[in-house]
């Protein structure tokens, strides 16, 4: 059937019809909408804001901008409370602070089987002058590693401000003929092997005997408490002093000062006598520290 003839069968009132629900779709656009069309729009702006959020989430730190804006839009879970007990408030102005006591010496055995370990390492010379071949023991059961330690020493010798990089003689580290020996032994196998010697070190001090360094490992673990400083660097104090020694240097020296640094020979576990203290032999700018 043609357009016309459909138009001429609907008829007037036909048409009044058509044109009267087009007018009633037309008002119908501006009505507002129903809860339920209200609530299905509000779940998939959710769903898509969600989307969006997972999205600049998943990014991580690799992206340049906004996702940090992205991240902060997510409620983090919540976190469980520390077991940790909660830090003391800091004390009033009316009460001193409370100091700290020095490690306690507790986990440094006071005695040892009074048999050693011997570092399996090998180095380079370090240092100008005569060379002298060292090897590092550690007592066993003190829970040091021989390696480690001799690692460490071998760093200390080579340190800018020590003994090999001033002339004083070149140092090598090696398992097996040695010119000397660094040995790092308890309190009581340490005043064993120094009373030897004749020396008394009270459970306290280090040595130097006739084949070689005793590093009592009490100091070797806690430093000194006249040391200002951590025991790593009272470490550099032990051996250089001792080590002295072995390159010739058998008189103890004392403080030239008030204030000055404290020489590398003297005792300084001893007092300071109003020195700084100091753990390498040469300072900043290679001027050998000396004393009394």
């Amino acid at each position: 059937m043609g357009k016309r003839a459909a138009v001429r069968r609907i008829g007037r009132h036909g048409r009044d019809r058509v044109r009267s629900r087009v007018r009633e779709r037309r008002r119908g656009r501006g009505r507002p909408l129903s809860r339920p069309a209200l609530a299905g729009l509000g779940l998939i702006a959710v769903l898509l804001g969600a989307g969006g959020a997972l999205a600049s989430w998943r990014g991580g730190d690799t992206g340049e901008g906004g996702a940090t804006t992205t991240a902060d839009a997510i409620t983090a879970s919540p976190v469980a409370p520390s077991l940790e007990p909660p830090s003391p408030p800091p004390p009033s102005p009316s009460e001193p602070a409370e100091e700290k006591s020095p490690a306690a010496p507790s986990h440094v055995p006071a005695s040892g089987p009074g048999t050693f370990t011997t570092a399996r390492a090998h180095g380079k010379p370090v240092g100008v002058g005569p060379l002298r071949r060292y090897r590092v023991q550690v007592e066993n059961g003190i829970d040091i590693s021989a390696t480690d330690a001799a690692t460490e020493i071998e760093r200390i010798l080579a340190h800018p401000q020590g003994w090999a990089a001033h002339g004083r003689g070149s140092f090598q580290l090696v398992s097996d003929n040695a010119d000397f020996v660094i040995r790092i032994a308890t309190p009581a196998t340490a005043d064993k092997l120094c009373g030897a010697q004749g020396l008394d070190t009270g459970g306290e001090l280090n040595c130097e005997t006739v084949d070689g360094v005793v590093v009592n490992l009490r100091r070797w673990v806690l430093g000194s408490p006249t040391f200002e400083g951590p025991a790593s660097d009272y470490r550099h104090l032990v051996i250089n002093h001792e080590v002295g020694h072995e390159i010739g240097l058998r008189q103890h020296l004392g403080c030239s000062g008030p204030g000055r640094l404290a020489p590398v020979m003297m005792q300084q576990i001893k007092g300071l006598d109003g020195c700084e203290s100091n753990a390498w032999p040469y300072d900043e700018n290679g001027k050998y520290i000396t004393g009394s």
